[in-house]
């Protein structure tokens, strides 16, 4: 017997149900395209795992990033300070770029306690080329007591005593009076310090007449913030005392106090002065504001404190 293969018909049913699927899909296809919710952008920084084409978008965008302008951060500090001071000296100098903003920056101002910095860049000069031992301890005598200003070593009794690196902390930390005469008159002399002011291009800084410019000591300090003046062991050593000084209005008084300053005021009658390095994530610039003819310290400790939050705010 011979088995045949009898092929059935398929009925108009199964191409109508066919025919409606199709349409169904399609309509689905479309709908989808025309309502696809737009590709979410993840807001983490730029990874190693991250495209080519959002690299591409990163350096496109950084472009157009805003520039520092000198001028624009000029205007804002003038119109800050007004007519309040009639005799001043600003400087803002980015120690990692060409940026700087100066306000009469080479104008000679009295130093007050500002030429405590020289003195301790003096020191550990000495002490970094072993003429000076740090270690050593000194007697304190009556005629070395500096009975005025600020400091606590001209309450003590002669015959005292502190090692060289006690004084200068106290010198930087206090603003003591006698540690600084002590030191700068007996450890390293008046004329060893100008000679070293004068290798280091600081024309414009007299010792012995206690006399500055804003231009002046922000050299030294960007010298001793990068190491130019002492290893790195002494370098810290020196910043921590200007970093934990007794005296935080004026820079360091209206910033956050996470951020990093390392500086020294200077205060005398009708003067007031601070200067030093305000260390950023991102940055690290100097900022010397001189001020002579005060009649409100108050009024100018204030003053002084907005135009740090206003340059702080500018540059981070």
């Amino acid at each position: 017997m011979v088995w045949v293969e009898h092929r059935r018909k398929k009925s108009p049913f199964f191409f109508r149900m066919l025919l409606v699927v199709c349409i169904g899909l399609g309509i689905y296809i479309l709908f989808s395209t025309l309502f696809q919710k737009p590709a979410v952008i993840s807001p983490l920084a730029d990874t190693p795992s991250m495209t080519t084409s959002t690299k591409t978008r990163t350096s496109v965008l950084s472009v157009f990033s805003k520039k520092k302008n000198p001028d624009e951060l000029q205007e804002k500090i003038k119109e800050a300070i007004g007519l309040t001071w009639k005799n001043y000296s600003i400087l803002v100098i980015d120690t990692t770029s060409d940026f700087k903003v100066g306000i009469n920056e080479d104008e000679i101002f009295t130093a007050a306690s500002v030429n405590k910095i020289p003195i301790l860049a003096a020191l550990y000069t000495k002490a970094q080329s072993g003429e000076v031992d740090l270690d050593e301890v000194i007697t304190l005598q009556a005629e070395d007591i500096q009975d005025y200003g600020t400091g606590s070593i001209r309450y003590e009794k002669p015959g005292t005593t502190y090692t060289i690196k006690t004084l200068a902390k106290l010198m930087m930390q206090q603003s003591d009076n006698t540690a600084a005469y002590i030191l700068a008159n007996h450890i390293i002399g008046i004329d060893t310090i100008q000679e070293l002011l004068s290798s280091w291009n600081m024309t414009q800084t007299d010792m012995a007449g206690n006399k500055t410019s804003n231009a002046d000591i922000a050299l030294l300090m960007k010298k001793i913030y990068q190491g130019g003046i002492a290893n790195v062991a002494s370098t810290k050593e020196m910043l921590a005392f200007f970093k934990d000084g007794e005296f935080e209005d004026r820079i360091p008084g209206a910033l956050p106090k996470d951020v990093e300053v390392y500086h020294k005021i200077g205060t005398e009658i009708g003067i007031m002065h601070d200067v030093g390095i305000v260390a950023l994530p991102t940055t690290k610039y100097y900022i010397g504001m001189m001020v002579s003819d005060v009649t409100n310290e108050d009024e100018t400790t204030k003053l002084m404190a907005t135009v740090s939050k206003l340059v702080y705010d500018y540059m981070k």
